[in-house]
């Protein structure tokens, strides 16, 4: 880390380490690759810029790093959906993906199925969703999920079980325990 703030080219090893995770995350919450991919570097870009007031605490999974990136990231997707409201554009159609199906009948029931499941996590609020995509995607602890949105561990746990019974209870499935 500190090699990281005398040398930008040091940064390069953080960049490896996080940016799947972080694209992943983007990719995720915008389900778009190029807003995923735009979402990435304005991270990276603003950890680069702050990293000189970053202290680090932990390491590994633990990292305090790796949560002020999430940090950013999650700011950074507020602020685009901030944007998206305020300059609406079209939502572009996906005919030609049909076209390319190897079992039309068994894609679009799949699709059906992802597309039903998408609704329902759109619908959560934001904090039930960001919850779920950190913790079941980038398989992150509750503890450090609640360094990112600034809440306690048990209050993660309630989100996320909240937002699974939510989703099932949307989707026609029975409630999760």
């Amino acid at each position: 880390m500190e090699a990281a703030r005398r040398d930008h080219g040091a940064f390069d090893a953080l960049y490896r380490k996080y940016v799947a995770q972080v694209y992943s995350f983007a990719l995720y919450e915008t389900r778009d690759p190029n807003a995923a991919e735009d979402l990435t570097e304005q991270v990276f870009l603003q950890a680069l810029h702050g990293l000189p007031r970053f202290r680090e605490q932990g390491d590994g999974d633990t990292s305090t790093f790796r949560v002020w990136l999430f940090r950013i990231a999650r700011n950074a997707l507020s602020n685009q959906r901030r944007y998206a409201r305020r300059h609406p554009t079209a939502i572009l159609d996906d005919a030609l993906a049909v076209a390319a199906m190897d079992d039309p009948a068994d894609e679009v029931a799949t699709r059906d199925l992802v597309a039903r499941a998408w609704v329902a996590i759109e619908r959560l609020p934001e904090d039930r969703r960001q919850a779920l995509t950190l913790r079941f995607v980038e398989e992150m602890s509750a503890r450090e999920i609640g360094l990112i949105m600034g809440r306690s561990e048990g209050a993660v746990r309630v989100l996320v079980h909240r937002a699974l019974r939510t989703v099932a209870e949307q989707m026609g499935g029975s409630r999760p325990s």
